[in-house]
């Protein structure tokens, strides 16, 4: 038994190592590329919580700060956690440059945070729980470390299929690679475990928290170029880069130029192309 419990330390340590691995790769990427859009509705849904000066916000899996940096500027006192310290180098930058203080920094992993009971005022993710090996015990984690009366607030991607932002990509690789996969839809990937908005209620009742409330919201995400939209599918998340691991150069460029056709068909005579998604946001009380 004893031996059993090191191999399963060892083997979750080593699958923390290779996924923070994964993420520091993107990170540059992701934070020119991602956070830009992210923070859109991440504004969104700092607005509908009650911060102010001394609020103690937790900012799970927070990437390079599209909910920590709104959450700041309204007086906050934030901390930050991520598997990925590239990700968190580059939320410090950010917040440097807009001279915000009250941001603190930690790399962790959100299923097991190194944080006391009843902690935080507010404990927030943006689609980030959704992308746990364990979604409980990352939503029990978000519930453990808020005080009783705080607040959790969790987004994720709605349904696959509307995500037009992936449908354009994955439709115009497979133009030019027929036996391209795609993503899988049954069951679909890491980011799309709470899609559907009835499934996102039951977990985080389970959760342990009261008054649950799911809505969705769409995302506008506005494309001025294939390779913008490129560049944000591959590095919005480890499994993008791999998507298109195995492409050839004049594949890529291939494909980037069926991308950019059906890019100019959906904006028609504006500049840039409109693609929407859904997002569901659910809010709890503990």
């Amino acid at each position: 038994m004893t031996t059993h419990n090191t191999q399963t330390t060892q083997t979750t340590k080593h699958n923390s190592a290779t996924q923070r691995d994964a993420w520091d790769s993107i990170a540059s990427g992701y934070d020119r590329y991602v956070t830009p859009e992210n923070v859109r509705h991440g504004e969104e849904i700092i607005r509908t919580l009650d911060l102010g000066p001394g609020t103690r916000l937790l900012d799970v899996a927070s990437g390079s700060g599209a909910l920590s940096l709104p959450a700041a500027r309204r007086g906050a006192r934030v901390l930050a956690v991520d598997i990925s310290g590239e990700m968190l180098e580059r939320l410090t930058a950010r917040a440097r440059a807009e001279g915000l203080a009250g941001i603190d920094t930690a790399v962790m992993d959100g299923q097991s945070l190194d944080l006391p009971d009843d902690s935080f005022d507010a404990a927030v993710s943006q689609h980030g729980v959704s992308l746990f090996d364990d979604v409980d015990a990352g939503l029990a984690e978000l519930v453990r470390v808020t005080r009783p009366g705080g607040t959790v607030v969790i987004s994720a991607f709605g349904d696959l299929r509307e995500a037009e932002f992936l449908g354009f990509f994955v439709s115009a690789v497979r133009a030019v690679v027929p036996d391209f996969a795609g993503l899988p839809t049954d069951p679909p990937p890491p980011p799309f475990q709470l899609a559907q908005p009835d499934v996102l209620r039951r977990r985080l009742v389970d959760a342990g928290l009261r008054d649950v409330s799911v809505r969705t919201i769409t995302w506008r995400l506005t494309v001025d170029s294939a390779t913008r939209l490129w560049k944000l599918v591959t590095s919005s998340n480890p499994i993008g880069a791999r998507l298109v691991a195995g492409l050839t150069e004049q594949q890529r460029a291939d494909a980037l130029g069926v991308l950019d056709g059906v890019l100019r068909e959906r904006s028609g005579a504006a500049p840039e192309a409109v693609l929407h998604t859904s997002i569901n946001v659910g809010t709890g009380t503990k």
